[in-house]
């Protein structure tokens, strides 16, 4: 249960990602909208590898996603000019 809620929750970040357009590098999307839809991917990926009972895949994938769409995504969010980075640093 704890794995599908991590799921659905990782779905809603990735997912509402794609409406936040505040660094437009190529139209309204940045590169950190690569991080979104390697997210996806590699959920599913690694749902997939959970039902196929594959447990080092899964394993390895969901370890990706953290580091990759957690970890990384969100020092992008601390980077001078972003909210965030006002928000724990001031102005």
């Amino acid at each position: 249960t704890l794995g599908w809620i991590w799921v659905i929750l990782m779905l809603v970040v990735a997912g509402s990602s794609f409406w936040i357009h505040q660094i437009r590098l190529l139209g309204p999307w940045s590169p950190i909208h690569l991080l979104s839809v390697f997210s996806l991917v590699m959920l599913v990926v690694g749902v997939t590898a959970a039902r196929s009972h594959n447990v080092r895949s899964h394993k390895f994938t969901m370890i990706g996603i953290f580091f990759g769409a957690l970890l990384i995504a969100g020092l992008f969010t601390l980077m001078p000019g972003r909210i965030m980075h006002a928000v724990i640093f001031g102005n």
